[in-house]
């Protein structure tokens, strides 16, 4: 898999990829990832890559020539899957799209910035849109980065135990379950008595349990979903 990013403030994306699972699946080249420097696509002579906004406004917005010339020059190169811009009014990122994405050959990120994008970027160019949550951040960079994780870890051999990832809160629609460690008691405090077992059946089952009971409890939204497709 090949993730370009395309950054008004590039430096802000080094530290993610440097560490853990992402870091993991680049040494074992499976993985690409690839930061791109809008400042380097601008064809003004200052080297400015935002303007102000038509009608009036605060806030600045990122030009589209440096975008479309940056974009251009990838698509040139190789035919992405997706084009994606991170912004706080696109469809809120989750498990099943980072799953979707996870099996896509080549996908171009841009970052969002400033008062956003120049709309006729987004008109043309992108063909899919994601928000983290309902707030806004300085830019579409750590946007940019959870998404990449999110869609990297699934890549097998990423993770050390590829069934892990199979395992986590949100693959079958629910939270995951309390997850405990040795030793079996700490402070007083005990690991329930079925993890200790050795039953698989009765594992299972508690697990479910848990897991049913922590969704109703925490996102109960989540819960209403799952009880009315199952």
């Amino acid at each position: 898999m090949r993730i370009d990013i395309i950054s008004a403030v590039p430096a802000l994306l080094q530290g993610p990829l440097d560490h853990s699972i992402v870091k993991n699946a680049i040494d074992k080249d499976l993985v690409e990832i690839h930061i791109h420097d809008l400042r380097d696509h601008t064809e003004d002579k200052h080297n400015k890559i935002d303007d102000y906004p038509y009608g009036g406004g605060a806030g600045m917005v990122l030009t589209a020539q440096p975008i479309f010339s940056c974009i251009e020059m990838l698509t040139d190169e190789r035919e992405y899957d997706e084009i994606i811009f991170t912004a706080p009014d696109g469809k809120v990122f989750d498990q099943a799209d980072a799953n979707t994405l996870s099996l896509k050959k080549n996908i171009i990120i841009l970052c969002g910035h400033y008062k956003g994008v120049d709309q006729r970027v987004r008109d043309a160019l992108i063909t899919s849109e994601y928000s983290i949550g309902d707030y806004v951040l300085s830019g579409g960079e750590l946007p940019a980065m959870v998404i990449a994780d999110a869609i990297v870890r699934l890549i097998p051999g990423a993770m050390g135990d590829s069934a892990s990832a199979l395992d986590d809160s949100f693959q079958d629609g629910l939270l995951d379950a309390p997850v405990y460690t040795r030793p079996n008691t700490f402070k007083g405090l005990k690991v329930p008595e079925v993890l200790l077992s050795g039953d698989p059946k009765k594992v299972t089952q508690w697990k479910r349990e848990q897991s049913l009971k922590r969704t109703k409890e925490r996102r109960e939204d989540l819960y209403k979903k799952f009880k009315k497709e199952h």
